[in-house]
């Protein structure tokens, strides 16, 4: 059996259809499942609700609590992954607050 993650939630793999582990669900029937690290759903317009909308970005994920899986993409479409995203939202929500 093939596990992996999917924003956070553990998942299987069975005979070529996704399931949540905790509970046996298809991943492809639930569309808007919140984050599997801070519970919260995404905002109204699609952000991770714990990054919300951060300036100078086009979009960034939060990783749901594996910094290796967190990015950030600047508006010039240039990519940062891992710690070094982890840094630069950490930054950029101190300045939002």
């Amino acid at each position: 059996m093939v596990k992996s993650k999917h924003r956070g939630h553990e998942i299987q793999e069975k005979n070529g259809i996704w399931f949540y582990c905790n509970n046996n669900i298809p991943v492809e029937s639930i569309k808007n499942i919140s984050c599997g690290y801070c519970n919260k759903p995404n905002t109204k317009e699609g952000h991770d609700a714990c990054l919300g909308e951060l300036p100078g970005l086009m979009n960034a994920c939060c990783g749901h609590g594996n910094i290796d899986e967190m990015y950030i993409q600047f508006l010039n479409g240039i990519c940062i992954r891992g710690k070094e995203a982890f840094l630069i939202i950490k930054k950029l929500k101190e300045k939002a607050a």
